[in-house]
């Protein structure tokens, strides 16, 4: 996992036009919270949250007022047209404690040989682990695999100290036989009646 350092600046002006200021600015207007203590409204550097971001569940080493805060994104607001940063809600967290968080999963492997298709039932998985140490990525071996297997939660391998946060039997991915297309024959078998 990457821990990524920022700049942050405390902010006291609130509202649409603040906000608007701030992104002209090519920066991003956020909150800070967690632990019990007040939100921290924040100001953050755009181009450099904008790369951080691309990272799932990315560790935040905040510089802010002179003190150094750990955070993870919890909510990120895109403009629609732009695909530009609104607003980011982060998590504060500390070295050791544990975050639920949900963590991409990516495959690896051929199906066995046929007209399979493969169903992604669960696109991330829902674990829990330690804020410093959560993994980027879960990779599920599919190889050999035919129509009407499936990969359940229990049957992902996990790094060390990262737990489920969903019933073991959750279905993760399967693989559906791919159906024929039936339409034509019958259209052509209603033509030879009339």
């Amino acid at each position: 996992m990457s821990e990524v350092k920022l700049t942050a600046q405390s902010r006291t002006e609130f509202g649409k036009g603040a906000a608007r200021r701030i992104r002209r600015a090519d920066q991003v207007p956020g909150v800070l919270y967690g632990h019990g203590t007040d939100p921290v409204h924040l100001t953050l550097p755009g181009h450099e949250l904008l790369l951080a971001l691309r990272t799932p569940n990315v560790l935040i080493s905040l510089d802010l007022d002179g003190h150094t805060e750990l955070a993870i994104p919890k909510a990120v607001q895109r403009d629609a047209v732009r695909g530009s940063l609104d607003h980011v809600d982060l998590l504060l967290v500390k070295r050791g404690e544990k975050v639920s968080v949900d963590i991409p999963v990516l495959t690896e492997g051929e199906l066995a040989p046929g007209n399979f298709l493969l169903e992604h039932v669960l696109n991330s998985l829902p674990v829990e682990a330690e804020a410093t140490h959560i993994p980027e990525s879960v990779t599920v071996s599919v190889a050999g695999l035919e129509a009407g297997a499936s990969v359940l939660a229990k049957d992902v391998v996990l790094p060390s100290g990262v737990s489920l946060g969903v019933e073991d039997d959750a279905v993760v991915i399967q693989v559906l036989a791919a159906q024929a297309e039936e339409a034509p024959a019958a259209a052509e078998g209603e033509t030879a009646e009339a």
